[in-house]
Parts: structure tokens; C-alpha cells; sequence
């Protein structure tokens, strides 16, 4: 494994266990050159996903991207990193069960959405704003009060 702050390929594992959920293996690093400490995550893949765009392109999906834009709407909100991962691991499986190796990215979306409303509310918002392409103030208003009048989960047909 490359040390992310040097580069050198010679690192040395210290501590390995399973996390919460056993769906990977926690690996604690030191590089043997800088003495630079990191933290690694195994994960077992069950088949290589790609994601079609709304253009038609496609890119092979990518977990970190996902894990991004979810912290990103969560920042600033006291949502447990456990609890993150366990939706993210969560989406990464429904994805990779659908059967299919092409997924699209409005059915990442749609999990993304399903998993941040049960986790927090402020993020489920904020994603949504992103997802659905919300121009003016009045797209919230129109979203919450859906979403006030309808609990019913939501999709992307509702514009």
C-alpha cells in the first residue's frame, strides 16, 4: 500500500480488525520511510459497477465519490461516521444486488436520498437541493411542503 503523504510503497500493517458492521477489514499503517500513520478499509466487491450519466456517458462508479458527496451534505451535522459508513455500505450493496453491472446515477441518487432522510434531515435537504437542481428559494419551499403533505419515500418524478 502507497503511503498517502510520501508515496513509498513500503508500509507496514500494525492493527487489522472488522468494522462495526463486518463488512470490511480496518487496516492501521506506518510507512517504514516517513513514519507517516494511516488508516485502510478491505472491502469485499461483488462486481465492478458503472455508472451511466444523464448524458449517456459512463464511468466506472466509485465508492469514494459517493462517501463524498454524503459528507458533504452532512457537514456540520452530529451524524455518527458509523452510521455514514453503515448507509454507504448499504447503498454500495443494493447497487451491486440490482443484477446489473450499469447503474444510473439517478438510481444512486435515489438511494443516497432514502438513506440521508432516515439519517438526518438537514443533509436530506441539502442533497436534494443538488441532486434535484433546486434554482430558487422557492424549490425548498416546494420540497418541504411535499414532503410535509407526502411521507411516502421519494422519487425523482415529483417536479
Amino acid at each position: 500500500m502507497r503511503c498517502p503523504y510520501c508515496g513509498n510503497d513500503d508500509t507496514q500493517v500494525k492493527d487489522s480488525r472488522p468494522t462495526e458492521d463486518s463488512g470490511a477489514i480496518r487496516r492501521r499503517r506506518v510507512c517504514n520511510a516517513c513514519g507517516g500513520r494511516f488508516t485502510t478499509f478491505e472491502r469485499v466487491q461483488l462486481r465492478e459497477l458503472t455508472v451511466v450519466k444523464k448524458t449517456g456517458r459512463k464511468v466506472p462508479f466509485d465508492r469514494e465519490k459517493l462517501a463524498r458527496s454524503v459528507n458533504t451534505a452532512l457537514r456540520k451535522r452530529s451524524v455518527e461516521p458509523e452510521r455514514v459508513e453503515r448507509m454507504i455500505s448499504g447503498i454500495v450493496r443494493q447497487l451491486e444486488s440490482l443484477g446489473d453491472v450499469e447503474v444510473t446515477s439517478d438510481q444512486i441518487g435515489e438511494y443516497v436520498m432514502e438513506g440521508l432522510k432516515g439519517l438526518d434531515d438537514v443533509a436530506f435537504v441539502r442533497f436534494a437541493s443538488v441532486y434535484k437542481n433546486f434554482s430558487a428559494a422557492d424549490d425548498f419551499r416546494s420540497f418541504l411542503a411535499h414532503l410535509a403533505d407526502n411521507n411516502s419515500p421519494i422519487s425523482g418524478d415529483e417536479d
